[in-house]
Order: structure tokens, then sequence, then C-alpha cells
């Protein structure tokens, strides 16, 4: 974390534990200098932080007070409303951590993907082999970008049927969800550019940061609420960024879906702003209730959102197999994935359009949403059961992730050492953020069945939660 940013959590703490008071003047730009052993750039650039979040105002020639308006202690977050970070370097511990989820006798907790047995495989099987008989000789000419014609006028149905008008034109098939928010990512940006994400975010997310030399602005999201939007419109008035890179539904790690109201402000956010958004939508299929949530692509004026989403969470893993909804950007995605992947698999791409025109791809969503309904609830009831009353279990309806947040005192980094040691995985809150804020928290993988063996593993986790508390 940068000395900047190490100062603004700080004095947020002092505020939120009463060392300053509302208007109370803070020391001079020389002296926090000299006291933390700064530069006066870096103590002024805290300052100018904590003026943009509202923690505080400058006054000419009477240097910065905490604001006369504090958020009340209840609804304050250790976590920094607004954390800039120049340079996101997070690769290398996610690479340690997926790495370490292979072990098939693992008890998969950190896993990112729901449980392979909820998979269709004989009937995906089956389509994908019905297409490699009736691939036509011109089949990879006719499914380079944007990709295979009838999936995507498939794909343009599913939108039709939630009331949404998206050509077929608009959508680029894609190698996976994230390939389509990497491309997505790459046709507005440069590197260098200010791109907003939430904190916590999909690690995917900032490994495309890292990976394209951009810089985050994290915005504070509540494991309920959401994304904080008067935080986020602070951040658009302090930072130039070229995108926002939000998940509306089911959001991972945390789990919430925006509230209809909240993806129409937003939308009226991104468009004040001139701001791209770049929508991580894979887990919609996973709902709770009567009707599938819209995306705040829904609410897309101006042809600036772009919609990622996959088949990946909910029919075969392996098959790879995502789009975008591209808008305004969809040739620009095109040309940047041939000069890639230059094309999504062809068999791949028949199989799916087989799938969702022979197979009863609605029966088994909605077989497979109980599932996970009920699979979630039990993990729960179990992890409640077994946890300290001090561990927090988030929880919200759709998906399958639990967010726990521990004590603050304790590190879900060495949590995670020691529970690997005994074939448990979790997925640590370092996952998801560029400072230290959730070094405290883990995600959970709620998607497999609570059998003998996950519960002994739960109850074997709650146990090293307690030791490491003792």
């Amino acid at each position: 974390m940068a000395k900047y940013e190490q100062l603004v959590q700080q004095i947020q703490r002092q505020i939120h534990t009463g060392v300053w008071q509302a208007g109370d003047k803070l020391p001079s730009l020389r002296k926090q200098a000299e006291h933390g052993n700064m530069s006066l750039m870096t103590v002024l650039q805290a300052y100018q932080v904590l003026e943009s979040q509202g923690w505080v105002v400058s006054y000419p020639r009477s240097g910065y007070r905490v604001a006369p308006e504090i958020r009340p202690v209840a609804e304050v977050q250790e976590a920094a409303a607004v954390l800039s970070t120049e340079s996101v370097d997070v690769n290398d511990f996610i690479f340690d951590v997926l790495q370490a989820i292979r072990n098939p006798r693992m008890a998969s907790f950190g896993h990112a993907y729901l449980d392979p047995a909820l998979a269709p495989r004989q009937q995906a099987n089956r389509s994908l082999t019905a297409a490699v008989r009736s691939m036509p000789l011109t089949s990879v000419v006719d499914n380079l970008p944007p990709g295979n014609e009838e999936l995507r006028q498939l794909i343009a149905q599913r939108y039709a049927a939630q009331g949404m008008n998206i050509s077929p034109d608009e959508i680029v098939i894609t190698a996976g969800g994230l390939e389509a928010l990497n491309l997505s990512l790459r046709a507005v940006t440069r590197p260098g550019d200010w791109v907003v994400v939430e904190s916590p975010t999909f690690y995917g997310a900032l490994q495309a940061l890292e990976n394209l030399g951009l810089k985050a602005i994290s915005v504070r999201t509540h494991p309920q609420e959401g994304i904080d939007l008067g935080s986020l419109e602070r951040a658009l008035q302090t930072h130039s960024a070229k995108a926002c890179w939000l998940m509306t539904n089911h959001q991972n790690p945390l789990g919430y879906t925006l509230s209809l109201e909240k993806k129409q402000q937003l939308a009226a956010l991104l468009k004040k702003y001139q701001v791209h958004l770049i929508e991580d939508d894979v887990y919609s299929e996973l709902y709770i209730g009567d009707s599938k949530p819209l995306p705040a692509k829904a609410f897309d004026e101006q042809g600036q959102f772009m919609h990622c989403s996959s088949f990946s969470k909910t029919l075969v893993e392996g098959f790879r197999i995502g789009w975008v909804a591209a808008g305004k950007q969809a040739l620009k995605i095109q040309k940047l994935q041939l000069m890639s992947t230059l094309a999504t698999s062809v068999p791949i791409q028949l199989a799916l359009a087989h799938f969702l025109t022979t197979r009863n791809y609605g029966s088994h969503l909605r077989q497979l949403r109980r599932t996970l309904s009920q699979r979630k609830q039990a993990n729960y009831v179990c992890l409640k059961a077994h946890l300290p009353d001090t561990v927090k279990i988030h929880r919200s309806s759709g998906g399958y992730f639990l967010w726990l947040e521990l004590p603050p005192s304790m590190d879900a980094t060495e949590l995670y050492q020691a529970a690997l040691a005994e074939n448990i995985s979790i997925a640590p809150g370092r996952m998801f953020a560029t400072g230290e804020q959730f070094n405290h928290c883990f995600r959970f993988n709620a998607s497999f069945p609570l059998n003998d063996a996950h519960e002994q593993a739960i109850i074997r986790l709650a146990e090293l939660i307690k030791a490491q508390l003792a």
C-alpha cells in the first residue's frame, strides 16, 4: 500500500475512534510530514483523498479540519470509501491460491466455479458430438468474430425475453466471460488510465488491470447494498476514469444484487460523466425468485455499456464460451479478438447453439437454481452452528457465495495457509482488493453438497479459526 493510502486509513481510524472530532483541525502538512517521516506531497495527497471522500474540509489559510458531519460509527467501514492505486500487483498471490485448489482431495470452499456434478454433461456431450458430425467445411470462416450467427441470435432472443433490444450484430462470442471482459477493457482504455472497481472486487478484474498497466480506483461496496454511488461520484469527480468494471447481479465475492433503482442511478451517473461500463454479469441466471434481474445494460441510452456474460456458470465450465453485448464497441472488440485469440472454438460454438435449440435449457436452470439455493442454506446453517459468534456471515439470495468476516485482528491469509495444510481451501480476502482492508475476510463456495466429508471440513475450519482467535 502506498504511503499516502496508509495515512488515509490511519486518519480515518482516528476519526472513527474519536481521536479527531468534527471540526477539529488536523496537523499541518509540515507537521504531519515530520511526524510520519513523509514528504509534503504524500501528506497533501492523503488530505486531498480524505477531502474527496467527505472526511475532512479544507479552509483557505487555515488548513484541514474534520468535516462537521461524519457518518455515524455504525455506518463507517474500515475500508476507505475510495482507494486510488497507481499500480496493481496481485497476480502472483492469486496464481498460488488457484493452483492449490487443483488438488482433487481438497474441500474446495475456495473454488470460484460451482460443483461440476451439477453440469448436464451427458446432454452437452451429445450436442458436441452432433455439432462435430454436422460441421460444414466453411465452419471456421463462418464462426470468425463476431462468432456463430445462430448462437448470437439465440442470445439476442434471451435478451428480448427480458424486454431488452440487443441486436445479434452487437454480440461478440468469446472464449469465456473473462475474455469478453478483458477485450471490453482493452477497447476503451490505454496503459495508465484509471478504472473503477468495487471494493472488494472479483480478482479477475485486478489481474486484468495489472496485465494492462491500468490504475485502480476501488470504491466502497456494501455486502447487501452494493457499490456506494455517492463515493463513486466523488471518485469520478476527482479522477478521469475511462471505465467502471462492476458486477450488478450476485457480485463475486460479496453476493449482493443491486436494486433496479440503483442500477438506473448508476446508469445515469455514468452517462453524466461519460464513463464506459464493463458489466460482469456471469451469475445473473442463478437468481432466486420469479424473474431474472435486469442488468444495468438495460438502461444504457448511448451504447457505452458492455454487458459480458458466459455459459460457464450454468452449463459446463470447460466449454469456455462467453459473449459481450458491446454496443458501439462491437467492431473494435472483434478486431482486438482477431489479433489475440483469432476466434472462439468452432465446435463448442456449434455445440452450444445445438444445445440451446434442442435441449430444455430452461428446465436445467430451474433445477440448478433450486439445488444451489438449498445447498447455500445448508452450508450457511452449518457454518453458523460451528463458527464463533464473532465471525459475521454475509449471505444474499441467488448465486452460491458466502462472505465471511473474521474479527479485524485475524489474518485470513494465515487461516488459508493453515486450512490448506489440512486439504481445506478458502479464498482469502487479499485476493479481492489492492490494499489490506479485507485481509480478515474470506469467500466461501456453498455450491457443494453438505455431505459428511464437507461437514467435517467445516468443523475443522471452525476449529482453526477458534485456535487463531485464542
